[in-house]
């Protein structure tokens, strides 16, 4: 059972919340930023959930949450950190240093690291995925899927192949509330670490980018880039070397869209 007075008297949420069932963290968390308005709510603000029934990812992709994985969204408003609504993907490469940084001692033998623009891999295989939401209000909604106490055995067949857990890595399971202090902690510091000159955590992304050499493809709509990707720049843009030249993509997505 996830202690959430353990979390908020040893991070710096101001609310939290944990569901044995819900369709999306991300849903609620914006029903949150509703009470939050009107002055029913403090941020902070977390929600868990054990299962999600319609979780969702980037591009309105369904986010697939296995049985005993870890599903959280945190609520923040920017100026409690000193940084602004950006377009490049930066806060959702901060939350993946974030992760990183916290499981790292549990995965000491394993390669973890980035794969832009939201994704926390071990070697080729995805960990956890993240998405970032900005709401008209300027509130922003950090989204997390962690592969924590799930087992790739039981994921649907096209995805067994493609995604590592924490419990098939160690080969045990892991207290929900500790993953949480510990994320929520190094969160925290990379929030700050976003109102600071872009290289105090840029440096990070590129240090801890996977993809290097690789050749890659960004879909932006229905046109496409190509390039061998020779890492990630301070302000979390791609950087591909393409037959044009070096180009720097702030946005778009690695996979194409479900109606091409």
């Amino acid at each position: 059972m996830l202690d959430t007075q353990a979390l908020l008297a040893n991070t710096f949420l101001a609310y939290a919340e944990h569901h044995p069932l819900l369709d999306s963290t991300q849903s609620r968390a914006r029903a949150v930023a509703e009470e939050e308005a009107a002055g029913k709510r403090a941020l902070p603000a977390l929600i868990v959930a054990d299962v999600q029934t319609a979780g969702r990812g980037r591009a309105n992709n369904r986010w697939y949450t296995g049985e005993g994985s870890l599903a959280f969204s945190l609520l923040v408003d920017p100026a409690q950190f000193g940084f602004e609504r950006r377009k490049v993907p930066r806060l959702s490469l901060a939350a993946g240093v974030a992760i990183v940084d916290a499981l790292a001692g549990r995965l000491a033998e394993h390669s973890l690291g980035l794969h832009w623009p939201n994704d926390v891999f071990v070697r080729d295989k995805k960990l956890a995925g993240i998405l970032v939401e900005v709401l008209p209000s300027g509130r922003h909604i950090i989204g997390v899927g962690l592969n924590t106490n799930n087992s790739s055995d039981d994921a649907p067949p096209e995805l067994r192949n493609s995604i590592a857990t924490l419990r098939d890595l160690t080969g045990r399971l892991h207290d929900h509330t500790e993953l949480l202090l510990a994320i929520l902690e190094n969160l925290e510091a990379a929030l700050v670490q976003l109102s600071q000159p872009l290289e105090t955590l840029g440096q990070r992304f590129d240090l801890l980018c996977l993809q290097r050499g690789e050749t890659l493809t960004v879909y932006q709509g229905q046109q496409t880039i190509t390039g061998r990707c020779v890492g990630i720049a301070p302000d979390g843009a791609l950087l591909l070397d393409t037959p044009d030249g070096r180009r720097e993509i702030t946005s778009g997505t690695l996979r194409p869209p479900a109606d091409w």
